[in-house]
């Protein structure tokens, strides 16, 4: 795709247009969100929020319940419909531990009754498409999503998205699919073609993530689409009412999360700028302990700044306090990860299929945020059929469904995901990256002195993760922006 030639007036909204300020209950806990009038030639023009800029750059999504649009504010779970999202919001994390049932009846057929409401949570969120895929990730949740899906929906197509060379689960799935009597499909990851596939939808897309598994996402729901598929089976939704454990290295790294200001080229010094694990601790002093719980390496405070060429990282840093009382609250180190993973979830990892569907026109089907199957999990399941308390090891229930249908599985024991190689993009798409900076000079003035301060960088995946959050955000910029033209 040549960029220098790309005209972003073309897809800019026309002026005419006048745009109301617009308020979206944006999650599937709350059901199927509603982005009309955010995109296309006759969407009225909208001002692109630069804190929500810097919110991405730092933390890869936009803190709820703003959006990437001063005038278009986010419902997401945690904040409720019925309030108004631009008066003091208020966030009440739904899945406290106060709030589930103790232990109950050991009679009960826990795994039976797992069953049979995740097939009706299937057969319900998929009524929709004719279609359907499933996104078989590797990880315990997709397993036993695909055990329902087997019953629900034996019209469906498995598909596994390899990403890297770490990664081993394709076997693994392949077996799960076919004893399942499943199509199986795999894609294997082409930075360039994934991210050509991103510019290709990125005008249509409503509003804006930069997730570090979106580009997985665009790349196989473009698949998808032309292999005749028109919805995916998406298998988030479930860690945030079964509980996810924090391990002890997650706990060592929120005690270095200090927010130091650091020299702004400490990573890039002679003996450091490649060593992923010493930059990736430099990054850690330089967050604030919630922020560190979210996913994957951004910018620092200093080279937000940087990038703006003014102060910008403590504007977005604020947005943090209106989710602070509520984690202050929690009973355990286990909740106070919950409660703040919570965050990123809403806005980063289901807005990543939620835009890239949106964006194709496809049904995005998440089965475990049906209301029936979670409210059962979360009240009904007696907590040591969610968490083992001797061995720490979760979801215990979700692994007794597996194993009634197959032997222990090793992405079973050690979780597969969608990895996108960053490294990889940063290679092919530099230049094309590069482009995108210069057009978007008057937003992100600093952002063409980064790319070739650390062009010679981007081997390490510290720096190549930073590379991959401009690569996502200058491009949709320049094409949902009202005036191409610096203001």
């Amino acid at each position: 795709m040549n960029v220098s030639t790309l005209d972003t007036r073309s897809y800019a909204p026309p002026a005419s247009a006048s745009a109301a300020p617009k308020q979206i209950t944006m999650s599937p806990y709350y059901g199927t969100p509603d982005f009309s009038g955010l995109s296309g030639n006759t969407a009225p023009a909208r001002t692109i929020d630069l804190v929500s800029v810097a919110d991405i750059l730092r933390n890869a999504f936009v803190y709820p319940p703003h959006s990437i649009f001063e005038d278009v504010k986010l419902v997401t779970f945690g904040f409720s419909p019925s309030q108004d999202m631009l008066v003091a919001p208020e966030f009440h994390f739904k899945f406290r531990d106060s709030g589930k049932r103790g232990e109950t009846e050991e009679s009960q057929d826990w795994v039976g009754t797992y069953h049979r409401l995740l097939v009706e949570a299937v057969a319900e969120s998929t009524r929709q498409s004719k279609h359907p895929w499933l996104l078989q990730s590797g990880g315990k949740d997709s397993t036993t999503l695909a055990i329902a899906v087997a019953d629900a929906r034996p019209d469906a197509t498995c598909i596994t998205y390899l990403g890297g060379r770490e990664e081993d689960e394709v076997d693994s799935a392949t077996f799960v699919a076919k004893t399942l009597g499943l199509r199986h499909e795999t894609l294997t990851c082409d930075p360039g073609r994934a991210y050509d596939r991103y510019l290709a939808v990125a005008d249509r897309m409503p509003l804006l993530t930069a997730d570090f598994a979106l580009l997985s996402y665009v790349d196989l729901a473009t698949e998808i689409i032309g292999r005749g598929g028109d919805g995916v089976i998406d298998g988030l939704g479930a860690d945030s009412y079964f509980g996810t454990p924090m391990s002890r290295q997650q706990r060592m790294l929120a005690r270095l999360a200090r927010r130091m200001r650091l020299p702004i080229n400490l990573a890039e010094m002679p003996f450091v700028e490649r060593n992923f694990e010493l930059c990736f601790l430099l990054g850690t002093l330089q967050m604030e302990s919630i922020e560190r719980v979210f996913p994957g390496s951004r910018f620092t405070d200093a080279e937000v700044d940087e990038l703006f060429g003014r102060p910008m990282s403590q504007e977005s840093y604020k947005r943090l306090d209106v989710f602070r009382e509520e984690i202050a609250t929690a009973a355990s180190q286990d909740e106070w990860r919950d409660i703040s993973t919570s965050i990123a979830g809403s806005a980063g990892a289901f807005a990543k299929g939620l835009y890239t569907c949106s964006a194709l026109g496809m049904h995005a089907a998440y089965p475990f945020c049906d209301v029936r199957f979670r409210e059962w999990v979360y009240r009904e399941v007696p907590p040591h059929q969610m968490i083992d308390p001797e061995s720490r090891v979760n979801k215990v229930l979700v692994r007794s469904h597996i194993a009634t249908r197959f032997p222990e599985l090793p992405y079973v024991r050690k979780k597969g995901s969608f990895r996108f190689d960053l490294r990889g993009l940063a290679s092919s798409r530099f230049d094309t990256v590069h482009d995108f900076a210069v057009q978007a000079r008057d937003v992100l003035p600093g952002a063409v002195t980064w790319l070739e301060r650390n062009r010679h960088r981007l081997g390490n995946k510290y720096h190549a993760s930073k590379f991959y959050l401009l690569a996502v955000v200058l491009p949709w910029i320049q094409l949902h922006r009202s005036d191409a033209t610096p203001p």
